[in-house]
């Protein structure tokens, strides 16, 4: 346990120092400098990170040269966004990109109302006050909106299809979330149109994933993994735990299916990531947030694992098979 303490305060000392030194850089050239709020951590963002960096260079600007940023971690503890927030916002930073989540997006308007936002939420912009219209976001926030919590309902469905009744069906949600009511709602709704029942299993900590997948034996036959941000750090875990448990499980991400998860239906995170650099790009030069549009993707996508289906012991039905836009053998 002091281990595991020590290596969090280091990553955090790292984290920060890192921070500082390109806030320091950026200071010394005289160029703006980014504030990188993120609920979720520095090391398994390393691919969302670089997705932003994409897309902030993909008209010329030079990370380094043109512009400097300060990252924020939240290591998925909530209630650190609103003092990591604040550090920024006291940094005087030219622009934040609040990413992971409506989580960051929240905490960030809450102390500026001058400093341009620009949000990467998986839930609904509107429904939680980030901003009052997609296509005309007035104050400064805008942002990527990428209708994760929105499709919680399909997921539900296509696992419905792909595990037959009359299996128990959970869903894992963190309680800790802005989304977790909202979710809750929606998705045991959804199980009852279905004629399903289903249990809604929380977790915030790693072990209390592990209990939950423990709980799930001999009642539970199919698990919808809710969009949170926490369950996207804990990816590996929750892949493992359904391949010892044998529980045939659905994500928000093709990342969960390349590593070994049954399936997922959803946007593309990396894609979100892209284009919020691509808009922070936008402010940088001139541009406010009520002249950028909420953005909403245009594409999903479903993900089935074959080898996995395989191991559980399902037949994927041909209507799946021939509506997922990539299998995985």
């Amino acid at each position: 346990m002091l281990e595991l303490g020590r290596r969090h305060f280091l990553g955090l000392l790292a984290g920060t120092a890192a921070g500082i030194s390109s806030a320091f850089t950026a200071e010394q050239k005289g160029i703006p400098t980014i504030g990188f709020l993120s609920t979720r951590a520095r090391e398994e963002s390393r691919d969302l990170t670089a997705a932003f960096i994409r897309g902030l260079e993909v008209d010329g600007i030079v990370l380094g040269r043109d512009v400097g940023i300060e990252y924020r971690w939240a290591d998925f503890q909530y209630e650190r966004l609103p003092s990591l927030a604040s550090d920024l916002v006291a940094r005087q930073v030219s622009v934040i990109a609040a990413v992971g989540g409506a989580h960051s997006g929240l905490a960030a308007k809450a102390v500026t109302s001058v400093i341009p936002i620009v949000f990467v939420s998986a839930g609904d912009p509107i429904a939680f006050s980030l901003v009052s219209s997609l296509n005309r976001p007035n104050g400064n926030v805008t942002g990527i909106s990428m209708i994760t919590m929105a499709l919680a309902p399909k997921r539900l469905q296509l696992l419905h299809e792909l595990v037959p009744a009359p299996a128990g069906m959970a869903m894992l949600a963190n309680p800790s979330s802005p989304y977790f009511e909202r979710e809750k709602i929606d998705v045991l709704a959804s199980a009852r149109s279905l004629g399903r029942q289903l249990r809604v299993f929380t977790a915030t900590i790693a072990v209390e994933i592990e209990t939950a997948f423990s709980s799930f034996r001999g009642r539970i036959g199919a698990l919808l993994v809710s969009g949170d941000p926490y369950f996207d750090g804990e990816r590996d875990r929750l892949v493992s735990l359904a391949a010892r448990f044998s529980v045939p499980a659905v994500y928000q991400w093709r990342e969960f299916a390349t590593i070994g998860g049954l399936m997922s239906y959803g946007t593309s995170i990396l894609d979100a990531y892209r284009q919020a650099g691509i808009y922070v790009d936008k402010i940088l030069n001139g541009h406010t947030p009520s002249d950028l549009p909420v953005l909403q993707p245009t594409r999903l996508e479903m993900v089935i694992n074959l080898k996995t289906a395989a191991a559980l012991g399902l037949a994927v039905p041909p209507t799946l098979l021939a509506s997922a836009d990539e299998l995985i053998d």
